[in-house]
């Protein structure tokens, strides 16, 4: 894996200015974790029993970027990506016909989509239109922010010991 420049977050920011750097920090780093990699490498499952691979995580990231961004934040409808009623974890488990382009593609539009939709929002303290369909709790953005900077760093955690399994490659 090669060393990669990614965006590193400036240590005096402002807090929305911190925050949306940290985002894009972890977001940039799934993608690194990616990086070289083809069709097999990035659906492989190399940390049994776990199914996860680099490939589902990413179609998990544009899953979630879509749920926090589109329909809590903003209250669109839209729908599922990868998921159904019948497999909840169908982002987790990318099919014959999935690839890698698709799903990479898939989750650059929602985080383009993401960005646009927060950059709408004057304050952090501004509330979600949605609210979560099992909670039925509303969202500030700044939640949203510290929420997709968690969910980012566990699944980057992930990343890396899937693709240390893969290539022997490490790093941040």
């Amino acid at each position: 894996m090669a060393t990669e420049k990614r965006t590193v977050p400036d240590t005096l920011a402002g807090e929305r200015d911190g925050l949306e750097e940290w985002l894009e920090f972890h977001r940039e780093t799934l993608a690194v974790k990616c990086r070289d990699l083809d069709e097999k490498q990035l659906r492989e499952a190399t940390v049994p029993p776990s199914e996860l691979s680099l490939l589902g995580l990413v179609r998990h990231m544009a899953e979630v970027e879509r749920h926090w961004f589109r329909r809590i934040l903003s209250d669109e409808d839209a729908g599922p990506l990868y998921y159904t009623d019948e497999d909840e974890d169908g982002d987790f488990h990318p099919g014959e016909g999935d690839t890698w382009e698709e799903a990479y593609a898939t989750w650059q539009e929602e985080i383009v989509r993401a960005r646009g939709l927060a950059a709408e929002r004057v304050s952090l303290d501004e509330v979600s239109l949605g609210r979560h369909p099992r909670s039925g709790k509303r969202y500030n953005l700044r939640w949203i922010y510290l929420h997709m900077i968690e969910e980012y760093a566990r699944h980057n955690g992930h990343a890396d010991f899937l693709r240390e399994r893969i290539d022997g490659a490490t790093g941040d």
